[in-house]
């Protein structure tokens, strides 16, 4: 098959999925072209049958806000004419499912056609789809998609709630880790002990907006630093760094908080962990706790949203309520003054994540409803 993914190709889990399954549908032997303004973060310089086609948005001084989503559909229009695209896969309905359904009127008018699936992520649909700015469209742009898949149970119903979506099927197909890359035993214990230098080491890794909740990471690893001497690893970026860095003062444990920004291999700092704090307070699924759990890194965080679903609490980590700090810091530092406790949960959480979110399965799961909305012809 001939396939167009269009993601946001900056730092989060929807452009993390959406190229790592280019990737894996690349691998599996089908033609995967990205159609978004950026490289994706996560996709290497060069890969077989992958392809890049960048949008470029015009300036024109009668435009004070550039418009992506006309200069995104032209693109896409383009590419599925000059290649030959069966499928636009498109992920985050705003505005990217908005885009590709003005691509494929464009495209009938001249007589040609491609099949539209749009996955849905989370913050597109409990965020930014339910204000009343962006709701009719989103609602709009969904229903127009030839197919809709959710990352979760959770996000699916959330979605049918909030739009009334009852004449669309929504499939939900989980995201996935690719268990040779998250995988302890690959990388042995060099980096913890550089990182740790005798002390525990705790990771999170976000895009760091308000959703994620990074002041709680900070105390959290504070009370649990006053416990049990640990270092915290701060992987990514974003708005609320500056929110976190000052927690960190307040604090006073500064000296033991590590922030290394954007990463494109984080795989190695992963497993380099004892525990990974994810505060996220609309969590629809969590692929960077995917990723830990993978890792054989149990995951502390908030049981809500998908995360339910993708963390056995009590087995393969701990979830808490919501701005529950105190109790995160109680239940992380019980399990790491428990080596055997704590290397039973890294057991479990390796053997889950590869059991139920296993690359292929899933990517096996998108090639299926490609499949079969192509049939659909």
């Amino acid at each position: 098959m001939k396939i167009g993914i269009t993601c946001y190709p900056t730092y989060g889990g929807s452009g993390a999925l959406a190229t790592e399954l280019g990737l894996a549908l690349a691998g599996r032997g089908h033609e995967v072209h990205f159609v978004t303004y950026r490289w994706p973060f996560r996709l290497p310089s060069f890969t077989p049958r992958v392809y890049f086609h960048e949008v470029d948005v015009g300036r024109y001084p009668l435009f004070e806000f550039p418009p992506y989503d006309l200069a995104l559909a032209v693109r896409m229009h383009e590419v599925v004419r000059t290649h030959g695209l069966e499928v636009l896969h498109v992920h985050y309905a705003i505005p990217h499912a908005t885009s590709a359904w003005i691509a494929r009127e464009m495209l009938q008018k001249d007589g040609d056609d491609v099949k539209v699936v749009t996955t849905l992520h989370g913050t597109d649909i409990t965020i930014v789809g339910q204000d009343p700015s962006f709701q009719t469209i989103t609602k709009f742009s969904i229903e127009k998609s030839d197919r809709i898949t959710a990352v979760s149970e959770f996000l699916k119903t959330e979605t049918i709630k909030a739009f009334g979506c009852t004449n669309c099927r929504v499939d939900v197909i989980p995201n996935f880790v690719d268990p040779a890359v998250f995988n302890r035993a690959r990388y042995g214990g060099e980096l913890h002990r550089e990182l740790g230098q005798g002390r525990k080491v705790l990771v999170h890794l976000s895009n760091f907006r308000p959703v994620k909740r990074i002041r709680d990471v900070v105390r959290t690893f504070a009370a649990i630093n006053a416990e049990v001497p640990s270092v915290m690893v701060m992987i990514g970026d974003g708005p609320d760094r500056p929110d976190a860095e000052d927690e960190a003062r307040l604090l006073g444990v500064e000296k033991d908080v590590s922030f290394l920004g954007k990463l494109n291999d984080v795989a190695p700092l992963i497993a380099a962990a004892d525990l990974f704090l994810l505060t996220t307070d609309r969590e629809s699924f969590g692929l960077s706790a995917l990723e830990a759990l993978a890792s054989g890194v149990p995951v502390m965080g908030y049981g809500v949203g998908g995360l339910p679903e993708v963390v056995r609490n009590g087995e393969t980590g701990v979830l808490c309520a919501v701005g529950d700090t105190a109790g995160m810091a109680r239940a992380a530092s019980a399990i790491l003054r428990d080596p055997a406790r704590w290397a039973r949960m890294s057991a479990a959480a390796a053997a889950d994540a590869r059991a139920r979110f296993g690359m292929n399965e899933v990517v096996a799961l998108y090639e299926a409803l490609y499949a079969s909305t192509l049939a659909e012809r």
